[in-house]
């Protein structure tokens, strides 16, 4: 499914995401700001906390259908195609 970067901020993540975002929108906003606020001291490994952060961004659009991937049985990412994924979060970005 082709998406627009306006599109892809509307997405919605999934409850209980490290920065305690409803959207996608929110998330990278939530993101830029906690790059801002620590300046020197952000940690692009875990910027909420904790790692592997990008796939709280894969995982809705894998599950919207932009990206094609795949689910293990507990719901997390098996496979993604990251390069689709990343391409689509920096449409977002330029959306913002």
């Amino acid at each position: 499914m082709a998406m627009t970067g306006k599109e892809v901020l509307a997405v919605q993540m999934k409850p209980g995401n490290d920065a305690e975002a409803a959207t996608i929108k929110e998330y990278l906003i939530k993101l830029l700001t906690e790059l801002w606020e620590k300046g020197e001291g952000f940690s692009g490994k875990r910027p909420f906390g904790n790692s592997g952060w990008e796939h709280e961004l894969y995982l809705p659009l894998l599950q919207v259908g932009a990206v094609n991937g795949r689910l293990d049985s507990d719901g997390y990412i098996e496979e993604v195609d990251s390069d689709a994924a990343n391409t689509l979060i920096f449409d977002a970005i330029e959306a913002l």
